[in-house]
């Protein structure tokens, strides 16, 4: 498979976020768009598959630092991993059940690390633009890691906020690229997936 943009290679796809949370309409953290993404999403998850990882923010036992201010803004998000507003969201399955769950915006780790491999390839889709896909793409490339982050496969808190997001993120180029999923899925004759002939 020929990456757009030139890069080689499978790649590994993070689905970030893909949670009631963001997804339930009386939800304070709710993306508005998060139910127009989630076909998307679940293609581009089949198609990865199964070099694909879904994670999920979580809140701290006891948070520290600034982070004592920021649910002290949002105290309804103060639950244990299990609640159900961290669960994904229907329509969205992680193998078995496996996450990668984090206290942080950013996702980017030595798990997802491992996952790209040296000088790999992470495409990211999910939510929210501006806040967790944001932070891990800028992460990851920072690390050395080509990023595409899937447009029309993220949802952000407003439509203005993610479309600032991807601009943002077009500024890191060519270390971070901005790509459609007709790009990845090749629209009608998108062929066998990554993992096809491994």
């Amino acid at each position: 498979m020929t990456a757009p943009g030139g890069g080689a290679g499978p790649g590994w796809l993070a689905v970030i976020d893909m949670q009631r949370v963001f997804a339930e309409p009386d939800s304070p953290w709710r993306a508005p768009r998060f139910g127009q993404i989630t076909g998307r999403v679940a293609a581009l998850a089949g198609w990865f598959a199964p070099r694909v990882t879904f994670t999920r923010f979580i809140a701290p036992d006891r948070p520290r630092g600034g982070w004592q201010d920021y649910y002290r803004q949002w105290p309804f998000a103060l639950r244990p991993p299990g609640a159900r507003l961290y669960e994904l969201a229907d329509g969205i399955g992680a193998p078995g059940g496996a996450t990668l769950d984090a206290t942080t915006f950013s996702k980017w780790g030595p798990r997802l690390a491992g996952q790209a491999g040296p000088g790999g390839r992470l495409i990211l889709a999910g939510v929210s633009t501006d806040c967790c896909v944001l932070c891990t793409a800028l992460a990851a490339a920072d690390d050395g890691i080509r990023v595409q982050v899937v447009g029309d496969a993220c949802a952000g808190t407003t439509d203005t906020s993610h479309a600032q997001a991807l601009d943002i993120m077009r500024l890191y180029g060519p270390l971070i690229e901005v790509v459609s999923s007709a790009d990845l899925l090749g629209l009608a004759d998108a062929g066998p997936g990554p993992d096809a002939g491994d």
